[in-house]
């Protein structure tokens, strides 16, 4: 919920998020049956998903409302399978703007001035606005303003599970005229989705790193021939890499390839010989010949 006043705008959010996990048209009626009002506790709720077949994740720490320096901004979203659907109130004292995104593109945009702005379902969208208009009063400031939408929030948690007991209120009083609250809100907008985009192609690169982890891990060696002692120089020694055999280095990176020789080490070299086989056995590197631990910084993988 959102006040957008002469002398400055509030705005409460709960921090419930429910994440439904089933098959698509069960999932649907679920959803339908909550954001109609059919399903009225939490109880009820985890009742009809077992029914359904349907798997919940119920968390109470989502962060709907928050503020960017002046400007107060509120969150709505739903995932689908491929892609995050956003819908955002900026507001500061007498203007906003509603936008919707799709990933962290900007589909739409509305303007507004003075108001009382509603996001969710139709459901709580009408127990809202019904509770806002049972305690409004002619005169009224800020600060009582922010309490009504705390009476608000209590009473619409109390009728659905899909808003949870524990909501934010913020007040911001920013003394500013139309002309600089618009452009206010146009930059940090612009900033704010700036920012999203950015969080969201580390995101992406994050999940792709971690993704090229789990494939390369498949190719550690942790059990077989290694390569063979081409040279001993001090504790310095050569190893000439085996057929289906390559050094890589944390990030991946090739640094030797089969057939190739690349530097390990040793703590004492009079137990090595040129011509020494090097194994991994029970995970560990070592000289087959005598056990003598061999010490590298880098991974042995299986070459392609």
């Amino acid at each position: 919920m959102t006040y957008i006043g002469r002398k400055g705008c509030v705005i409460a959010g709960d921090k419930r998020r429910i994440g439904f996990y089933g098959p698509e048209q069960a999932r649907e009626k679920l959803e339908e049956e909550l954001y109609s009002g059919k399903i009225k506790t939490r109880e009820e709720l985890v009742k009809r998903a077992v029914e359904h077949g349907i798997t919940l994740n119920i968390s109470n720490d989502a962060e709907k409302v928050r503020e960017i320096g002046d400007v107060v901004v509120g969150e709505v979203r739903s995932k689908t399978t491929y892609e995050t659907k956003r819908k955002r109130i900026y507001a500061t004292t007498g203007v906003f703007n509603i936008i919707e995104l799709l990933g962290s593109d900007i589909k739409t945009i509305k303007s507004g001035e003075s108001s009382i702005i509603v996001f969710g379902n139709k459901y709580t969208q009408q127990m809202a606005e019904k509770s806002i208009k049972k305690y409004w009063k002619s005169k009224i400031n800020l600060i009582t303003i922010g309490k009504i939408f705390e009476s608000v929030m209590e009473e619409v948690a109390n009728e659905t599970p899909s808003v949870s007991p524990k909501y934010d209120v913020i007040i911001k009083y920013p003394i500013i005229d139309t002309k600089e609250a618009k452009e206010l809100l146009r930059s940090t907008i612009l900033q704010d989705v700036k920012e999203l985009e950015k969080w969201r192609n580390e995101l992406q690169e994050n999940m792709i790193k971690t993704s090229q982890n789990i494939q390369m891990a498949t190719k550690i060696i942790i059990q077989g021939n290694i390569g063979t002692v081409t040279y001993v120089k001090d504790n310095e020694i050569g190893i000439r890499l085996e057929e289906g055999v390559e050094a890589l280095d944390t990030d991946w990176n090739i640094l030797a390839k089969p057939s190739e020789t690349i530097k390990m080490n040793v703590k004492n070299q009079s137990n090595v010989s040129k011509g020494d086989l090097v194994v991994i056995e029970n995970e560990d590197l070592r000289i087959k010949r005598n056990k003598e631990s061999v010490i590298c910084e880098f991974i042995l993988c299986k070459a392609e």
